[in-house]
């Protein structure tokens, strides 16, 4: 088993307080993600960054978390996946939604399933999509921007769920009822 220190905001670089401060306010706490992450300044500022960019994507609340749990659940990220339920059930998602994305069924509304679908693509080979692929992708209603947006928010993932893997972050107490094992 792997791991890396969660640094605290007494134990954590110079550089990487205020960013703390920052996920303390914006959380209520910090999460254990960014207390890893806070060991190099520069990758939890990048995370921060990306986060925020995703979030103010042209998704919505229902894209952005078939997005953000497709890639976790695909990664198997065993932090990320019941975080991002947790933080679907705050967004106000349908829990069907994310229990079919947790489950790797498919989902009910065709255009969120093209979205998961896209997406899966992208992370499986390596941005290595056909033209097929996107005309599928543009028949659902999505466009240029999403399939860009969608390799914005596998950046953030990346990030987080690899880290997550070296680091096996401990699941925030918050996030504990929705464990989850691939």
């Amino acid at each position: 088993m792997t791991s890396l220190k969660i640094q605290s905001l007494e134990s954590a670089p110079e550089e990487s307080k205020d960013l703390l401060e920052k996920s303390k306010k914006a959380y209520g706490m910090i999460p254990g993600l960014h207390g890893v992450l806070a060991g190099a300044p520069g990758i939890l500022e990048g995370y921060q960054k990306l986060h925020e960019l995703f979030e103010n994507s042209s998704f919505n609340n229902e894209e952005l978390t078939v997005v953000w749990q497709s890639i976790n659940v695909e990664h198997e990220c065993h932090y990320c996946v019941p975080a991002h339920t947790g933080i679907a059930k705050m967004m106000k998602v349908d829990d069907t939604i994310t229990d079919a994305l947790r489950n790797e069924t498919t989902l009910e509304d065709p255009k969120l399933e093209a979205l998961r679908t896209m997406t899966l693509k992208i992370v499986r080979n390596r941005g290595n999509v056909t033209q097929k692929d996107l005309d599928a992708f543009y028949e659902a209603g999505y466009g240029e921007r999403q399939v860009l947006e969608i390799i914005l928010g596998l950046s953030q993932k990346t990030i987080s769920n690899y880290v997550n893997h070296i680091a096996n972050t401990p699941v925030d107490e918050g996030f504990k009822k929705y464990e989850w094992r691939k």
